[in-house]
This record gives C-alpha cells, structure tokens and sequence, in this order.
C-alpha cells in the first residue's frame, strides 16, 4: 500500500514537472517581426544597420521573421510615423537610430507601452530600452589626435559637423577636447552641419574654402561627407589642406585611404553590422525576461589609416 502511495506521489512529481517544463517553455517569445528606421539609406552605413538587424534576427527566429527597414531621411515626424506604423503592426522589436534624440521619446514610449521591446542603435533616444553604439567620444578623439599629430601639432583645422545627435555630438566633443590641448592649433570652424552625406560635405567644405584662406586640417563626422569634403578641395585646387580624417571605417573610406596621394588620411573605424546584431540580441533577450547589466553598450573605434588599411577587414559580420 505504501510503495503504491509512493509511486503515485512520483508520478505526480514527474507531471508536476513536465507542467513546470512546458510552462518555462512556452514562456520563451518567438521572434516574428522587427522595424527598424535609420537616418537614410543612402548611406552605406544605415544600409549594414538594416543588414546586421535582418541576418541576426533571422538566426534567432528563422527565416519567416520579417524585418522591416525604413529611411527617415533625419526628418522626426517621418521617423514618428514609421514608429507608429510599426507599432500599429505589432512588430515585437523596434530598432531606432534616432533622428532626435529627446523628440522621439513620447513615441518610444508608446512603442513599450504596447509591449514592444526598443532598441537605440547607434545614437541614444530617451525611452529605448536599451542602447548599441560605438564609443563616438573615443572616434572623434582618435581621429582628431591623429589629425593634430600630422600636422606637427600647429595650423588651422575645421570640423564638418552633421545632425545634431548624441554619437555626432560625441564626435565633435572628442575632437575638440583633443584639440584643445594643442595650443598652436586654431579651430576655424566647428558648426556647419553636412548632413552626414557627401553632397553636404562638399557644400560645407566648398564654403569653408571661400570664408578662409588657408585650412590646413580637416575633421569630418563621418565618412560620406568627409570624401565630399576632399571632392570640393580638389575642385577648388586648394593646396593648403595637407588631411582629411573621419570616422566610419567605411568601404568609400577604405578605397580613399589607399589613394596614396589623396587627402583622406584616417577613419575611426564603426561597425554597423555587429551594433545592429548585438542591439537584436540583446533585444531579444530583453522580451524573454533578461535585461542587460548595462543599459548601454559601447563598441571601440580604432584607427583605420593609409599605414594599415591593408590589414582592416572593414565591417565584419560578426
């Protein structure tokens, strides 16, 4: 009678346990969707973004998850309706490199309230759930220490600036920092905004050549419209301008620097792939329970320059 009991109170155990293993298993979320919206495709780097977000989310779910990318082209309310469309959609994960930081919060907001998971990527937005970007503060001191050291630490240097978000504005703010401690370099001009994009860096470089007569450096807060600054240098037949540095690490930027004789001398290097394919990782682990220790997640930025291009493998998919 007793070994009955007992071998009844086991079988019991066990079902209890099953239960208890097909409930944790059942709690885990599948991944169906994802939508990301970046500041413009045009631009190789935002196009990697959409790339690292689809192939890691295609790990993680299978090849049905669909993942949605979408070009803001930097303009918020465009951003805020691609928000609410992806919300509307019910899409589980939201991937944003935000237009405007601040400004795009009471959307985020929304977007969690609804129970979708947000992810900042590249640049940080109030309300996101957690961040992925690169050292931008470490980018734009390299490559400006890089810059001051060239020029023998003396002469004129101007910043082509870009929209006004945090990873630009960490750039920008490194550059300075560093340059600041050279007392016998001057800093022209640090406020011209180039869109991020080539035709923006020639348009800000080929007015900064008209407004001042001698530059001898140049900082650019990223690739496209640091290789548009050197088109209107070049158009200009300046030959004052000794370097352009940047940050990116991007192909275009890649084939510069082994030009032996152009102006583009370094790039601090991203990588677009692996930010979006941690910030879905990590996202993922957010919607099943397992919040990261540290909200946000800094990438280095080493330098890329005409003496080791040969060996950078540029935006690696890992």
């Amino acid at each position: 009678m007793k070994l009955r009991k007992s071998m009844a109170l086991s079988g019991l155990a066990l079902a209890a346990l099953m239960a208890l293993g097909g409930t944790a298993q059942a709690a885990t979320k599948p991944l169906h969707s994802i939508g990301v919206t970046v500041g413009d495709l045009a631009n190789p780097y935002f196009v990697a973004i959409g790339e690292g977000a689809s192939e890691t989310a295609k790990k993680i779910g299978g090849p049905d998850v669909k993942v949605t990318t979408v070009s803001s082209k930097y303009d918020l309310n465009t951003q805020v309706g691609q928000i609410e469309n992806f919300i509307a959609n019910k899409v589980d994960m939201i991937i944003v490199n935000a237009v405007d930081p601040k400004g795009i919060e009471p959307v985020l907001k929304k977007a969690r309230a609804a129970g979708i998971v947000v992810m900042a990527v590249d640049v940080g937005a109030a309300g996101a759930d957690a961040t992925v970007m690169s050292d931008n503060v470490m980018a734009g001191s390299v490559a400006c220490d890089y810059l001051a050291k060239q020029l023998d630490g003396k002469g004129n240097v101007v910043i082509v600036n870009g929209p006004p978000v945090t990873a630009v504005i960490d750039r920008v703010n490194g550059c300075k920092k560093v340059l600041g401690g050279y007392k016998d370099i001057k800093i022209l001009s640090d406020n011209q905004d180039a869109k991020g994009s080539r035709d923006g860096g020639m348009d800000v470089m080929a007015n900064l050549l008209t407004a001042h007569a001698k530059i001898d450096g140049v900082f650019s807060i990223n690739d496209p419209s640091g290789i548009g600054a050197e088109l209107a240098i070049k158009q200009a037949h300046r030959t004052d301008v000794k370097l352009i540095t940047s940050v990116d690490g991007a192909p275009d930027a890649q084939n510069a620097l082994k030009n032996a004789k152009g102006l583009f001398a370094e790039t601090s290097a991203q990588n677009p792939y692996k930010m979006a394919s941690m910030a879905v990782q990590i996202g993922y682990d957010i919607m099943n329970g397992k919040p990261p220790a540290q909200t946000v997640t800094l990438l280095p930025t080493p330098a890329v320059t005409k003496a080791n291009v040969a060996s950078y493998a540029g935006w690696v998919k890992n």
